[in-house]
């Protein structure tokens, strides 16, 4: 029980902690996957690459907001330490955001287009 509880805070401390723009990024790249799949079959493909796309979109918008200019040759390492940095739960949690948005927009277009 208590690693559901575990995962409930680290999808809590998600929606609550992060940013509007995060937020906005992460609804943006939701709804592109919900319109680019066919079914609840690829529900597992569509997450796995918006979590890529989340983490590119992210590392461009910091790059583009980082003060003084992006030190560009120093952020595929920055990055890369920063992944290491990252728990499962909390990428457990990240999947689970993205694959119930996915899935709640794909039906809402599935009714929507019938």
């Amino acid at each position: 029980m208590s690693v559901l509880m575990d995962l409930w805070h680290s999808i809590v401390g998600i929606v609550t902690t992060s940013g509007a723009i995060t937020l906005v990024i992460m609804a943006v790249i939701a709804i592109g996957a919900a319109f680019m799949i066919e079914g609840a079959g690829s529900l597992v493909t569509a997450t796995v690459g918006a979590l890529v796309v989340f983490g590119l979109a992210t590392t461009i918008y910091a790059a583009a907001t980082a003060k003084g200019g992006a030190n560009w040759s120093g952020m595929p390492q920055a990055d890369w330490a920063a992944l290491h940095s990252v728990t499962v739960p909390i990428l457990l949690a990240y999947a689970i955001l993205f694959a119930i948005a996915i899935g709640v927009l794909s039906f809402i277009r599935s009714i929507v287009l019938r």
